[in-house]
């Protein structure tokens, strides 16, 4: 049983969807907290996670990060956020422009002085990869969030509260993912692929919660962790799941990107490389802080992207991935 949480009670914004639901299960199988609260909007879907997760350390509040007042109330007496809510299908965020900034940006904003006020110690949000170099409005207000959390801390002023960010590439099996796609094209013999020279990186559920539970345990304030993870080829995928079916080449869609990147040339320069993550550190501390060491400086031009990784996942281990092995 592990005690980073004990006696803490916790926060979970966006609670009942795929991350929600994998972090909530970890800490209730491995951590000693005093309370778990998960704030999400559905109420169907909380009912499910209550009857799939018993544990009297739960406590299911419903509620929107847009929603001002209940973010307050909900921060009450917390120890520890972590911020999973999010709008994140691109098309949506493009027809419904100002509701993805309500909930990403003005939602990040409720969270953070909410926070800061209440006097919580860690708060940990997530990112996305389509926040670097953004093309589409989920990246924009993905990255726009990753700034107002980092410079957050400027606003904290003799609390104690630190924020920080992680940031990580597409989760396998989580809604919205290819795989589930992917699935429900095979019975017909076809699937589609918008370009064969895609490449994304690739992150289990688990290895993004542990991603955030070492966050929780090792931020400064400001700094954006990203994992140390493998890329695949959108084509191998596609073999792994469906070795005899036909693959179809339906052009890339807006706002898609060929590859993703995690880490630019430019963050490069004020970023640190340890055995699982990297840290981008803040180019603007208008607070006081520490500075991480025994990390490796990064070589002039270095960016982490999917198409120039060093390790890479094959048709195998993609198929053990995604339980088709």
């Amino acid at each position: 049983m592990q005690t980073r949480f004990k006696d803490k009670v916790i926060l979970l914004t966006g609670g009942t969807g795929s991350f929600g639901r994998a972090f909530t299960c970890r800490l209730v199988r491995d951590h000693d907290f005093r309370a778990l609260r998960v704030l999400s909007r559905d109420e169907l879907k909380q009912s499910e996670m209550r009857s799939e997760i018993q544990d009297p350390r739960l406590r299911f509040l419903l509620g929107d990060v847009r929603d001002r007042e209940r973010v307050y109330r909900a921060m009450q007496g917390v120890d520890v956020v972590v911020h999973a809510a999010a709008l994140k299908q691109i098309p949506a965020c493009e027809y419904n422009p100002f509701e993805a900034v309500k909930t990403n940006i003005l939602g990040a904003q409720n969270l953070i002085d909410a926070a800061i006020d209440c006097g919580v110690e860690r708060v940990v949000a997530l990112s996305t990869d389509k926040a670097v170099n953004p093309v589409n409005l989920y990246g924009a207000t993905k990255l726009c969030a990753e700034k107002i959390v980092i410079q957050g801390n400027a606003y904290t002023g003799g609390r104690n509260t630190r924020l920080s960010c992680v940031r990580y590439g597409n989760v396998v099996g989580s809604r919205g993912s290819v795989i589930p796609l992917f699935r429900e094209q095979r019975p017909s013999g076809v699937l589609t692929i918008t370009d064969p020279r895609m490449t994304r990186f690739w992150i289990t559920l688990d290895e993004a919660v542990q991603l955030v539970l070492d966050a929780v345990d090792l931020l400064h304030g400001g700094e954006i962790f990203i994992p140390v993870i493998p890329s695949m080829k959108v084509t191998d995928l596609a073999r792994a799941m469906a070795p005899d079916c036909e693959i179809k080449e339906i052009g890339i869609r807006p706002g898609e990107k060929l590859h993703e990147v995690m880490v630019t040339e430019d963050e490069a320069r004020h970023a640190l490389r340890f055995d699982k993550f990297f840290v981008i550190e803040p180019e603007h501390p208008w607070w006081k802080r520490e500075k991480w060491e025994g990390g490796k400086t990064l070589p002039d031009g270095f960016r982490y992207s999917s198409d120039n990784n060093t390790q890479w996942l094959t048709v195998e281990e993609l198929r053990r991935m995604i339980g088709e092995g």
